[in-house]
């Protein structure tokens, strides 16, 4: 974990990276944003910690606009809501008061850390991948991890680091998906000041921060075919150009590369290139899907249960033998993305002393959150019904959740939930998706249509009492 902090405040953030360092961190200082800009530029970092007085919401966009993607901790003394709600409409993941409290620290610092991507599994199939994946760790060969969407490929390549001998050095990611194009290269190999329009100053790319320990090159077959050939060169050579750059930069790095497709066929069609293909499946991994290894359903759905209701603090409740049955039964075609998505919004949804499967809501196949299989009743009995069996009516639903769903139709369950979501996420778009395990667009539009419809939609910042209809 490598944490800027950014700001004085009287010495409260020297006792708060202080506690960083000692959970494991690596921390740098800087007094102010431009000197923290030009540290981003020549370093990296995984976490910003911001003093709150600097202007959070004028700080997101220069971010964004030299296309550093790393989240921002606001931190400042005494616990004022408004100020940490201001803060987090400005783009804060978390707000943090200071005098610093050690758990709070470390607390977050496993978050950003993405303990949701804890390696867990129980399986045997799985237990299998592990071991192969503890044997080819200490080499210095490439490794290619394949695998459906949401099957858990990112935490594989971080176990396949944790175990290896640079485990002591940057794990570095970059998502070859998300970035456009055009701003792959200087991603990747950094830039000269004045390369190219934008280009305020030098910059190292993910290969030089990642010097010395491993770079993830997730999502590998959204690559250009064109820029493929210069990652096969550096993986050759060791060696990468900046962009705009005069001489070669010498890097020393292992290589772990995810796909979701089948880059063989990739090849075929000539969209992904032979030599390269072969320079990184040195060792294949492939993580399967959840509906190949129950025997994990159990283990992660306990795990994200506790995590969520740590994380909204709330009880934690088990999981219930009816909505285990639930989870068993479904096939997981987003898999543990699906399932995590599935349990927070369970943990939300939960009364009394268990998760029940009342409280268990899968998309169906448009996206939409139904308490059925379809969504196609309207009706909240049998749809209760059908996503419990078919016969058993609603013997098994929690009573109190029974009792809030009489008389209302599925369409007005599920407003209820986005709505109360959204307020839980102080307005918080992409958060809310996230949690409802919906996209962004499908959120959009249930919240233009409830508009249109007179229902009060939360805005950014939005903390009061629940809309009314």
């Amino acid at each position: 974990m490598r944490l800027l902090i950014v700001g004085t405040l009287d010495g409260q953030l020297g006792a708060a990276s202080q506690i960083a360092m000692e959970r494991g961190a690596q921390v740098t200082h800087a007094p102010d944003i431009d000197t923290a800009l030009t540290l981003l530029r020549s370093r990296g970092a995984d976490l910003l910690m911001v003093e709150v007085s600097l202007d959070i919401p004028n700080i997101i966009p220069k971010l964004r606009a030299e296309h550093f993607s790393l989240p921002v901790v606001a931190c400042g003394i005494g616990t004022d809501p408004k100020t940490a709600a201001a803060a987090i409409r400005g783009g804060a993941k978390e707000y943090v008061p200071l005098p610093p409290d050690a758990e709070l620290i470390a607390a977050v610092l496993e978050a950003v850390a993405e303990d949701s991507q804890a390696f867990i599994y129980r399986d045997a199939v799985m237990k299998n991948v592990a071991a192969l994946a503890e044997q080819v760790a200490p080499s210095e060969a490439s490794i290619l991890v394949t695998g459906e969407s949401g099957t858990g490929k990112e935490v594989m390549a971080r176990f396949v680091h944790q175990k290896s001998r640079r485990a002591n050095k940057p794990f570095v990611a970059v998502n070859c998906a998300a970035i456009p194009e055009n701003l792959l290269e200087s991603e990747l190999f950094g830039h000269e000041k004045g390369a190219f329009t934008g280009a305020v100053a030098r910059r190292i790319g993910k290969f030089e921060e990642a010097d010395g320990g491993t770079l993830l090159l997730d999502e590998i077959s959204e690559m250009d075919v064109r820029l493929q050939a210069k990652l096969l060169r550096a993986i050759q050579e060791r060696q990468i150009d900046r962009v705009g750059g005069a001489k070669p930069v010498d890097v020393n790095i292992r290589i772990i590369a995810t796909s979701n497709r089948n880059l063989q066929d990739e090849v075929k069609d000539g969209n992904f290139r032979e030599d390269l293909f072969f320079r990184l499946n040195v060792v294949n991994l492939r993580v399967p899907p959840l509906r190949e290894r129950p025997a994990d359903i159990q283990a992660l759905a306990d795990h994200f249960a506790k995590k969520y209701a740590e994380v909204n603090h709330v009880d934690a409740r088990p999981i219930a033998d009816d909505a285990m049955k639930v989870l068993k039964a479904h096939t997981w075609p987003g898999n543990v993305r699906e399932l995590e998505n599935t349990l927070h919004r369970s943990v939300l949804l939960a009364t009394g002393p268990e998760i029940t499967a009342a409280a268990v809501l899968l998309p169906d196949a448009s996206g939409n959150l139904s308490l059925t299989g379809s969504g196609a009743s309207s009706a909240p009995t049998a749809a209760v019904a059908e996503a419990f069996g078919g016969n058993e009516g609603t013997e098994n639903l929690d009573p109190e959740v029974a009792a809030s769903l009489v008389g209302k139709t599925v369409a007005e369950v599920e407003r209820d939930l986005i709505i109360d979501t959204l307020k839980h996420c102080l307005g918080n778009r992409t958060h809310a998706a996230n949690i409802l395990g919906i996209s962004i667009r499908t959120l959009r539009n249930k919240l233009n249509q409830y508009h249109a419809d007179g229902v009060t939609v939360p805005q950014p910042g939005d903390s009061g009492s629940r809309a009314q209809y």
